[in-house]
């Protein structure tokens, strides 16, 4: 059977622009996951690796107006939004560039023998090592910041992990380029180019996710997809780790007090943000919990206003827009619910960012949980509650989210409490801001309950590394055959407990 082949495609008009590729056959999945496998002992050398991501963020930048141009070409999403995107990504390789040079990671921690303890203990030293070939599947919204040179592949790559990226096929054009300028970084630092090998195709990633010598998986993108990922993961005859990102509603709660101190600003911001790349982040607050009463309304004609001011947009693709279109009708077919905006079709190529609104009562019912589930587009529920028991009655009824959002005013009484009910549901809880916008910092933390991701990591900041290591302790053992980090003196300087 002949290979399938792989198109750019325009989602500004929906038509193909160039083949880019063809799909992976099994054969060429092997190949892939055996050549990146080969490369492990070369990257095991922390000095060209910290080299390798920081020659990779150069060329990154090099390239920048390249990468942009063809990033744009396959997803519409702008130069503006991209050039940021890609200073981001840059950024975040030179971070784990200075993670993998201080050493920290490692964990080092040393016992030293004590043979009165009860019971008596041994030497001890514990670190940690790289768990091996890690499978990445690039996500349809970030074509760089989480995909091909993105955080799965930069932290896996200094974990010491060989990366193989199966390319979105929103973007393929982009990933092959970025992933050419990656495998010409590791060849200017000293490394093997197969440290990173790019595959396409659907049933190369089912392939690759059961590849005996893959490790490890990290995956951003719907719960369906991901979900069968994650099965296929849990499924093989050794069991890997799959740290996935598939979806989150990111509910908000806007107190009493808040609506009566700034309700058009709150406003204003909740459109800013459900807007943004046309709804189409993962941290895109969709359930707003808003008083009813006059503060409430101001609130409400404050946002749509603002979000009837929102021109069309294209997302990502077709297949996307037509479930947005569908999902958005669905919705606002509901019993009770209205439509201060109307989202839906914007044009044969857009859509219409939109606003649906509900009595927070009604979420309770079963034919209302739909509401209750992600939307991906500009769109948001606002939900109208009269008495604190119904906002801790709908936060009941969610599962577990990216972000969770509070609206407060000075010297809210209400505020600790709805703060104390808001943290179990969300791996990041903000305080009278918008989830919009993922800071990459050392602190942060993108991840949450199931189904907001698969695991309890986050995909962004330094400890997105843990997630590629696995702890090894070495008892007893002569001085001379541990690795210098563990070895008397610290001769390389490592931070140690």
């Amino acid at each position: 059977m002949a290979a399938e082949p792989v198109w750019s495609v325009d989602p500004r008009t929906g038509k193909p622009r160039e083949q880019v590729a063809v799909e992976a056959t099994a054969e060429e999945v092997d190949q892939a996951v055996r050549a990146a496998q080969a490369t492990r002992e070369a990257l095991a050398d922390r000095v060209l690796r910290a080299a390798f991501l920081r020659t990779a963020a150069d060329l990154l930048d090099a390239s920048g107006e390249h990468v942009v141009e063809a990033a744009d070409a396959e997803t519409a999403l702008g130069p503006v939004r991209l050039t940021g995107e890609l200073a981001r990504t840059t950024a975040q390789l030179r971070a784990f560039a200075d993670v993998v040079e201080d050493g920290s990671f490692l964990d080092v921690r040393i016992d030293r023998p004590d043979p009165g303890a009860i019971p008596p203990r041994p030497d001890l030293r514990r670190w940690k090592i790289p768990l091996g070939v890690v499978a990445v599947y690039a996500a349809s919204n970030f074509p760089l910041a989480f995909s091909v040179p993105g955080g799965d592949t930069a932290s896996a790559l200094a974990a010491g992990c060989p990366v193989v990226v199966k390319a979105h096929p929103d973007h393929p054009a982009t990933s092959e380029l970025c992933a050419s300028l990656l495998r010409r970084a590791a060849a200017k630092a000293g490394l093997p180019e197969d440290v990173v090998v790019l595959v396409h195709g659907f049933d190369a990633g089912l392939e690759l996710v059961r590849h005996p010598l893959v490790a490890a998986a990290g995956f951003t993108g719907s719960i369906r997809g991901g979900r069968a990922l994650f099965d296929a993961a849990v499924a093989r005859p050794v069991p890997i780790p799959f740290h996935g990102e598939l979806g989150s509603l990111n509910p908000v709660v806007v107190t009493e007090a808040a609506a009566a101190e700034r309700a058009e600003e709150i406003g204003a911001g909740l459109a800013g943000s459900m807007t943004l790349g046309a709804g189409q982040f993962c941290t895109k607050p969709g359930l707003v919990l808003a008083p009813r009463g006059a503060d409430g309304d101001r609130f409400l004609d404050a946002l749509t206003a603002a979000v009837s001011e929102t021109e069309p947009a294209v997302m990502l693709d077709h297949r996307m827009r037509g479930a947005f279109v569908a999902g958005v009708a669905e919705r606002a077919a509901l019993a009770g619910v209205h439509t201060p905006v109307t989202p839906g079709a914007g044009g044969a190529h857009t859509v219409s960012a939109g606003v649906l609104a509900v009595d927070a009562a009604a979420l309770s019912g079963d034919g209302h949980r739909l509401l209750l589930e992600e939307c991906f587009g500009p769109v948001t529920v606002v939900a109208r509650y009269s008495t604190r028991e119904e906002v801790t009655a709908v936060l009941g009824l969610l599962p577990g989210n990216l972000t969770a959002g509070l609206h407060i005013a000075e010297d809210d009484e209400t505020a600790a409490p709805l703060l104390a009910e808001l943290t179990p549901l969300a791996g990041r809880v903000l305080v009278n801001g918008w989830p919009t916008g993922v800071a990459v910092a050392p602190a942060q933390h993108h991840g949450g309950p199931y189904p907001a991701t698969t695991s309890t990591s986050t995909s962004v900041g330094a400890t997105a590394i843990e997630r590629w290591l696995r702890p090894v302790t070495y008892q007893s053992t002569p001085d001379r055959l541990l690795p210098p980090e563990l070895r008397d003196g610290n001769p390389l300087g490592v931070p140690r407990r």
